[in-house]
């Protein structure tokens, strides 16, 4: 069955985007009228995280962000045919030297970013890299081994890596005694396992449960945290763009890199709140 559905993506991937984006707004109308896919949560979110915005502003929204979302899923299947010289096109990387420069310190790098605008594409920052083949996405692995495959293929089509959450201090341990510089990619606005919370902050209007991962490992290993933060100029087409979080963790006071991290992708979700995943039950947990 799922090689049925792959070689259907693989054929369909052929098409410009702009023809594809044809199929995205269809699919909206399906998922958003339809099918009415997590629309409960979405609202609800929504309303919750802007208490300031009417009915209407927070339908408006809402609309918005399902578009978006069915262009995100067209774009990330897209991938799978997509060149290097396209992709660099159609992402924009800034201020990677930032993280280069820590590379010529013989550092290696903590990168957070988010579920916000296409985090897929980011996988493109490694050819921006000085050292290639040096960064490598932490992700959860899929129940479903041959999607578990065909996402891994997906982001590491343009040479970066990736490491299953679970074996990630073992192969950073392992790197740093073989002198191997790396960044490590983490999306970090998720949230955490129930016995996993540590830090609470107030997040878009909530109290909400942080993902502190990222920071304690900074810390355990004094490597500086960079913030990748996503912008999207038009269909199709984005801007990132590499920001210092802090340069010696070790030095910070707990919790400070992870809220300067929250505060700033609030910022972000502000600015553009259909870019953010809302589908996501983000606030389950109650403290």
């Amino acid at each position: 069955m799922f090689k049925i559905f792959y070689a259907f993506i693989w054929l369909l991937t052929l098409l410009p985007l702009k023809v594809l984006y044809v199929l995205s707004d269809f699919i909206y109308v399906i998922v958003y009228y339809i099918a009415k896919y997590r629309r409960k949560v979405v609202r609800a979110n929504l309303t919750k995280s802007f208490p300031e915005k009417s009915l209407e502003d927070i339908i408006q929204i809402e609309k918005k962000f399902y578009h978006y979302f069915c262009d995100l899923f067209i774009e990330t299947m897209y991938q799978i045919n997509m060149s290097e010289k396209e992709i660099l096109k159609r992402v924009k990387i800034v201020n990677a030297d930032i993280i280069n420069d820590f590379y010529l310190q013989n550092k290696s790098v903590m990168l957070m970013t988010a579920h916000y605008c296409n985090w897929e594409w980011l996988s493109s920052l490694t050819l921006s890299l000085s050292h290639k083949n040096s960064l490598h996405n932490i992700y959860k692995k899929l129940k479903d081994k041959s999607f578990d495959q065909f996402m891994i293929d997906i982001r590491t089509k343009y040479s970066a890596g990736v490491i299953e959450m679970q074996d990630l201090f073992k192969t950073m341990l392992h790197k740093r005694n073989q002198n191997e510089l790396a960044t490590y990619g983490m999306i970090s606005d998720q949230r955490p396992a129930a016995q996993s919370i540590r830090f609470w902050m107030t997040f878009l209007n909530q109290d909400t449960p942080v993902f502190v991962g990222t920071e304690q490992l900074s810390k355990k290993f004094d490597y500086p945290v960079v913030f990748l933060v996503i912008s999207r100029i038009k269909r199709g087409y984005y801007s990132a763009e590499v920001k210092l979080l802090e340069s010696e963790p070790k030095n910070t006071a707990p919790n400070e890199i992870t809220e300067k991290y929250m505060r700033m992708l609030e910022e972000n979700i502000k600015a553009a709140p259909e870019y953010w995943l809302w589908t996501h039950n983000r606030w389950k947990y109650k403290r």
